[in-house]
């Protein structure tokens, strides 16, 4: 499936940027040291304008001062990823790289987005939801007879793997839901699909959209954690390995799942590939993706031969605000 983007971007038109990076969630660490400085790097080698900007040391009025005409966002999680900053950029009128208010918003909400998907007739795995008063014993020790073991415990408004566990046994519940709610209010539980772990960034927007190669993710033990994203390089990232026929419907899924959601600019649909029958579920949809150098973004767009400095530089000429036309 051939690319269709124009890489021919006039840089002097892109006006001062900001790449917001940092912020106060539980991913900052990752946006502050790792995706945020890279996409300035990036920027800045092709002769971009563009300055850093942490929104959690500074207010974002200041950027009508400093003569920003719009904004990478570099920044993961709350905050950064569910809609907040683009609202707020929305009401300043600085367009923004990314999805608008109301895709971020979902699509940061784990369970909203499985209700969208479901409804759009979509697959995704079976789930529980264990609101507070949920999170007691006699009820946390049924969910195993409603989805199955294993199954997986998180927060339903986290990402990066954050406070999220694999339970195997009755036992392990408690503790695992308990390690959810640190993050979250809520804690979701969802069914265990065995098989292939995969990822499909997505670029564009509406039907002009398109899916870049589908990457096959190999962690030690199947354990894709915190630690093995960003700090270890034992986790494996294959490009090519399906087959043409499974490639096309990955990509296909993905893209119904970004459309499904409003998504635009970017995004990053994970899946899973039962074993068994071969069937995909969607999983996520992540709206700002990490940008480090194991990030599953680059990877793909490298396969798919865009380097990482004109994918920084493509989704910044994209760049734009809810009430701007598409």
């Amino acid at each position: 499936m051939p690319l269709n983007l124009d890489l021919n971007i006039d840089v002097k038109s892109l006006g001062k940027v900001a790449v917001l990076m940092g912020g106060s969630s539980a991913e900052r660490e990752v946006s502050l040291t790792m995706s945020g400085p890279g996409v300035l790097k990036a920027l800045q080698a092709q002769g971009v304008d563009a300055v850093a900007f942490d929104p959690s040391e500074r207010e974002l009025g200041e950027l009508k001062a400093l003569g920003v005409a719009r904004c990478f966002i570099a920044l993961h999680g709350r905050g950064g990823e569910d809609g907040t900053v683009q609202g707020a950029l929305e009401l300043l009128g600085i367009p923004y790289t990314g999805s608008g208010v109301m895709a971020s918003a979902i699509a940061m909400d784990k369970v909203m987005t499985k209700k969208v998907w479901l409804a759009d007739g979509l697959p995704t795995p079976r789930w529980v939801t264990l609101r507070p008063h949920e999170q007691q014993p006699e009820r946390v020790r049924l969910v195993p007879d409603e989805l199955g073991l294993p199954l997986f415990v998180k927060p339903p408004h986290e990402g990066s793997s954050m406070g999220a566990s694999k339970v195997s046994g009755y036992s392990q519940m408690q503790e695992a839901v308990e390690l959810a709610a640190r993050f979250d209010s809520a804690v979701l539980c969802e069914e265990f699909i065995e098989g292939l772990e995969l990822t499909c960034p997505l670029l564009g927007e509406g039907e002009t959209a398109q899916a870049l190669p589908v990457i096959q993710i190999e962690a030690p033990e199947g354990k894709y954690d915190y630690q093995n994203k960003y700090f270890t390089d034992v986790t494996q990232y294959h490009v090519g390995r399906l087959s043409e026929a499974q490639e096309q419907e990955i990509r296909a899924l993905a893209l119904a799942a970004y459309r499904s959601l409003g998504c635009r600019g970017w995004g990053r649909a994970d899946l899973m590939l039962r074993k068994s029958d071969g069937r995909a579920f969607l999983l996520e949809m992540n709206t700002s993706p990490g940008m480090t150098s194991h990030s599953l973004v680059p990877i793909s767009a490298k396969a798919a031969g865009i380097s990482y400095e004109q994918l920084c530089l493509w989704l910044i000429a994209q760049a734009r605000l809810d009430s701007s036309k598409a």
